[in-house]
């Protein structure tokens, strides 16, 4: 019985390697590579689709977490073939042109007319508009996005106290111009029914925008005067 099993076991090795050895040569072939990466090429896609609509339909706005939240709605292994932050962003800017409408564009505007406000009120902080409002993917859940610049959390924090305004803090960690992750304060507050989000950043910082989220590239920001002329306004302050 134990030679029989022996074998057994030096047959299925060598079918098992003449099978590998089949494999391989077609894993080889340009067409088979080709096939494969066309493969993985509409898998990716049908998750990027997915975490678009995710995000903009659900609120949900961290990146990494919608697409593994696709992956396993449409039942594929997350480590197969995850699509890139920029694939989604770009997937989730499609969705808004297609399903949108005149009510995305109403929410668009109702967002960067609070994100003004709100730019106005802290001038002082050198407030700049960032994400979703800023690149047109905001969707109804989305919170307004602005860094400001302080080198003293306690001043933000006096000044909300000062003018009666409530806010609740969070904490975000972020890279930085100089590639190191760091810590730092996010106050949320609400203008005009919206959520603002304050990322308070270290006065350096007004020099050099962040690596964006997205593609690691600087991230796009726009100023009050720039948000302005967005909105057709017409407006010399800075």
């Amino acid at each position: 019985m134990s030679q029989q099993r022996k074998t057994r076991t030096k047959f299925t090795d060598r079918a098992t390697d003449r099978a590998t050895a089949r494999i391989t040569d077609r894993t080889r072939s340009p067409h088979f590579a080709a096939r494969h990466q066309g493969k993985l090429q509409v898998i990716r896609y049908q998750v990027a689709a997915e975490a678009a609509r995710i995000i903009a339909t659900e609120g949900l706005h961290d990146f990494h977490a919608a697409k593994r939240k696709a992956a396993e709605r449409i039942g594929i292994n997350e480590r197969l073939a995850l699509p890139s932050n920029l694939e989604v962003q770009d997937a989730l800017l499609t969705y808004q042109n297609l399903y949108g409408g005149a009510q995305h564009d109403r929410n668009l505007e109702r967002l960067r007319q609070a994100a003004l406000q709100a730019m106005t009120l802290l001038e002082k902080y050198s407030p700049r508009l960032v994400g979703p409002v800023l690149d047109g993917s905001a969707g109804q859940h989305s919170r307004v996005s602005l860094q400001v610049f302080s080198d003293a959390a306690e001043t933000l924090v006096f000044d909300f106290l000062e003018r009666g305004l409530p806010f609740r803090q969070e904490q975000r960690r972020l890279r930085l111009s100089d590639r190191n992750y760091q810590t730092v304060p996010v106050f949320v507050i609400e203008v005009q029914d919206c959520m603002i989000e304050l990322i308070l950043l270290p006065a350096v910082c007004i020099r050099q925008s962040l690596p964006s989220p997205i593609d690691g590239k600087p991230q796009a920001r726009a100023s009050r005067a720039e948000l302005e002329e967005m909105l057709g306004l017409n407006s010399s302050a800075a």
